[in-house]
């Protein structure tokens, strides 16, 4: 196999590699060895083209080394923030954010239910997590009983799909307050609202005193 030129060595992963061993005044059995290869590994790959590429645990330190990104040594292209903006097509679900605020403390009465804005969600992360987007509504938290899990501020996600209960974090109805808790089932009819914050008891009512609203599948808050 002829040896790869090095008229443009930024161009090509060898001829790069090459280029930084000179600035670093770095010996390839060296670099070599440095990860955890025999000392003609780098000089068979820079002159032979074997291996075709550098595998990716290897390329991720010598780009380390060197201080670069590992596409100047063959890996994926570096992308700009401007590169993971949202693709608005048909496969985003615009899920709507209701104006209701979920009790994580001694409780809040709800308000209206009209949507007054959207979050924009993959079509297939929500297929890919059993999720019907007609059945998601997201809600703010108040208070703080939730906390270090959910803290006031934050949006959730509600899932409104009937299924049979199991243990998790709930909106629930009690009258008319919503509130956000972890729920237990102890039997016999009994249902245990419980708090993250353990300044906050459990509360254990009957199953006929509160309306299990959805399950909370998603988080989004501040950091």
């Amino acid at each position: 196999m002829p040896n790869p030129s090095f008229d443009n060595p930024a161009s090509d992963p060898r001829g790069r590699l090459l280029q930084l061993a000179e600035e670093r005044d770095a010996s390839l059995s060296s670099l070599s060895a440095f990860i955890g290869r025999n000392a003609s590994y780098l000089q068979q790959f820079i002159r032979k083209g074997s291996p075709k590429k550098l595998e990716e645990g290897d390329r991720r330190k010598l780009a380390e080394f060197f201080g670069v990104h590992e596409s100047e040594l063959g890996g994926a292209e570096e992308k700009s923030y401007a590169s993971f903006a949202p693709l608005w097509d048909d496969d985003f679900i615009a899920v709507p954010r209701l104006p209701v605020s979920v009790a994580a403390g001694p409780g809040q009465f709800a308000a209206g239910e009209t949507p007054f804005d959207n979050f924009g969600f993959s079509g297939r992360w929500l297929r890919d997590n059993g999720l019907d987007p007609k059945m998601l509504s997201a809600v703010t938290v108040e208070g703080d009983s939730m906390e270090p899990l959910l803290r006031a501020g934050d949006e959730v996600l509600v899932d409104r799909t009937p299924r049979p209960f199991r243990d998790g974090v709930h909106v629930v109805r009690m009258g008319d307050t919503l509130l956000i808790k972890r729920i237990a089932s102890p039997g016999k009819g009994r249902l245990t609202l419980l708090s993250q914050n353990l300044s906050y008891p459990p509360v254990e009512v009957s199953m006929d005193e509160v309306e299990i609203i959805g399950r909370v599948v998603w988080k989004s808050g501040r950091i």
